[in-house]
């Protein structure tokens, strides 16, 4: 028989509709449920068994578990999911993925479902049009589906006829016989060939294809489904690689817990093959061993029982679990250094959960201003010269990290606002985008006020404790305004009460005009000298100035609630 490299690439053409097809399957039920899968999987993961349950759901809806542990490494990263509750998530993600091979079984092979996928398309492509976003995504979905299928026909038609050139299996049987070396060989074949299609559900199909056409055995497809198990983590390991500590955890969690699973079955290989083997046999089915027709229903149960046994097997160590995984990745004490927390792995699949991971990123950049805030007061207070200068060298470095902060988040939100958006979205995307504008220039006051402590210092000028107290008070008085701040762009997506931030502001605007009134009358009284008094006011007019960038912080997410 000849196969050629035009049969090949029709090989590789094939499952590439296939990927394609799943891809935007996916996709589309992402954009469909996006954020309801962020409320289900942030409120449903309470414990482990809860957590199963919801990758479970989440990933026979998507029909992508790479997908689903991508997403759990994202929320992570985003602070959503704990690293235990993420482990949870990623066994029933595990298990979810085998609907995948069911699917390909029962209707697959059974049923020729590429005939109705061209009317599927037909139905679906008028909803491509749609005016409404959700209607256009499931209208993605039926095409996607139909695709899928379309690509799994032409799969089957480019696999070699096995049964007219039996002679195309030779190279193939010189590794499949010798025993727990061939079970290793293929293996790693099913695991290297998940890493490089970066789908284990296409790999799935690759293989249930090859065994229904009698091209691999039993326990070599067996053997093939363990490796994709294992070859499907990378995806997440490759989603963490520019993630931080925690999101790094959880994917190690979804590899360690994939190579655990795989290693106990091994031992058992055989045993377990034949259990599986004697269920369809007493369920009215052929062996596996003898009709390689019988082999993709008995290799969707091997799939299953593998991953629902490994979790009912490890779900009970998940906090074993994360310990090692914590051991493997230990938290680096670089707390100083910039580097975004939280938007690091790249946008999620829909806009909206982008939206939320850039809010927490600017929830972190609000306690940085904060503790920018701090040092400055501390500075203000401090005697020790050493001590002084150190804080001013870590008040002006926090300003550069805040600018670089403004322009990474700034860049993340437009990347966002390119995508197609709803009137709320678009409303949050232009309030954050105000928000670490006025984030940035609350730093650039506190630099301000620093630089004009230096200054302060370098001219020897001392405060009386009047006007010290004066400018301890303001301060306090910026601080608590910063305080609220901060609550209101945590909180205030769907609340927000903003007549305590405006009283402070009130409050702060009054004090500063009291302190200009009274400062004018001291200096015609020549209570302190002119380059004391131009030190003093430049001191509470900063303050004042770095008050109104924060009202407007939460003027701006004032305005999101606003009809």
């Amino acid at each position: 028989m000849k196969y050629g490299i035009i049969d090949f690439l029709t090989l590789v053409g094939s499952l590439g509709f296939f990927l394609y097809g799943m891809k935007i399957m996916s996709e589309s039920l992402q954009k469909v449920a996006g954020d309801k899968m962020r409320s289900i999987l942030a409120k449903m993961t309470s414990n482990p068994v809860k957590g199963v349950l919801t990758g479970l759901l989440i990933t026979g809806i998507i029909q992508s578990s790479s997908a689903t542990t991508v997403m759990v490494v994202s929320f992570v990263n985003a602070g959503l999911l704990s690293l235990i509750e993420s482990i949870g998530v990623i066994m029933g993600a595990n298990i979810g993925t085998t609907v995948t091979a069911w699917l390909i079984s029962l209707l697959g092979f059974k049923i020729n479902i590429s005939i109705i996928s061209l009317p599927l398309i037909g139905l679906g492509f008028p909803l491509l049009f749609s005016s409404k976003k959700n209607r256009k995504s499931w209208g993605e979905f039926i095409i996607g589906f139909a695709l899928l299928f379309i690509g799994l026909d032409f799969l089957k038609n480019s696999v070699p006829d096995i049964n007219s050139h039996p002679e195309i299996l030779s190279f193939l049987s010189n590794y499949t016989s010798h025993g727990f070396w061939s079970f290793l060989l293929f293996l790693t074949i099913g695991t290297l060939l998940t890493m490089i299609i970066q789908s284990s559900s296409a790999t799935m199909a690759l293989t249930l294809v090859m065994c229904n056409n009698g091209w691999i055995s039993f326990d070599i497809a067996a053997a093939m489904v363990l490796g994709e198990n294992i070859g499907t983590t990378i995806t997440a390991n490759l989603a963490a690689a520019v993630a931080n500590v925690s999101a790094k955890r959880a994917a190690r969690a979804h590899f360690l817990f994939n190579l655990m699973g795989v290693i106990w079955v091994s031992l058992f290989f055989p045993f377990f093959l034949r259990l599986i083997a004697d269920f369809v046999l007493n369920t009215g089915g052929s062996s596996p061993y003898n009709d390689p027709h019988a082999i993709p229903i008995a290799l969707s149960i091997f799939h299953s029982a593998f991953n629902i046994a490994n979790t009912l097997l490890f779900i009970w160590f998940t906090k074993t679990i994360a310990f090692i995984v914590t051991k493997m990745v230990p938290q680096k004490e670089d707390s100083e250094e910039f580097r975004l927390q939280y938007i690091q792995a790249g946008l999620l699949s829909t806009p909206e959960l982008s939206i939320y991971q850039a809010k927490k990123e600017i929830l972190i950049f609000t306690q940085r201003v904060e503790k920018t805030f701090e040092m400055v007061e501390e500075m203000f207070n401090e005697k020790n010269e050493k001590k002084f200068y150190k804080l001013y060298d870590k008040i002006e470095k926090y300003e550069g990290i805040s600018d670089r902060m403004e322009v990474e988040i700034a860049n993340y939100l437009t990347k966002i606002s390119e995508d197609e958006l709803s009137p709320l979205g678009s409303k949050r995307i232009k309030a954050q985008l105000t928000i670490v504008s006025e984030l940035e220039s609350v730093a650039d006051c506190c630099y301000n006020l620093a630089k004009t402590m230096l200054r302060k210092k370098d001219s020897k000028v001392v405060l009386n404790e009047t006007l010290s107290s004066n400018i301890r008070k303001m301060m306090g008085l910026v601080k608590e305004s910063i305080i609220e701040m901060q609550k209101n762009v945590e909180h205030g997506y769907l609340n927000i009460n903003i007549v305590r931030a405006v009283e402070l502001e009130q409050n702060i605007n009054n004090y500063r005009d009291r302190l200009k009134k009274d400062h004018l009358k001291d200096i015609e009284k020549k209570q302190y000298d002119y380059k004391t008094g131009v030190i003093y006011s430049d001191l509470f007019s900063e303050c004042e100035k770095c008050a109104d960038y924060v009202i407007n912080v939460s003027e701006a997410v004032e305005e999101i609630n606003k009809n």
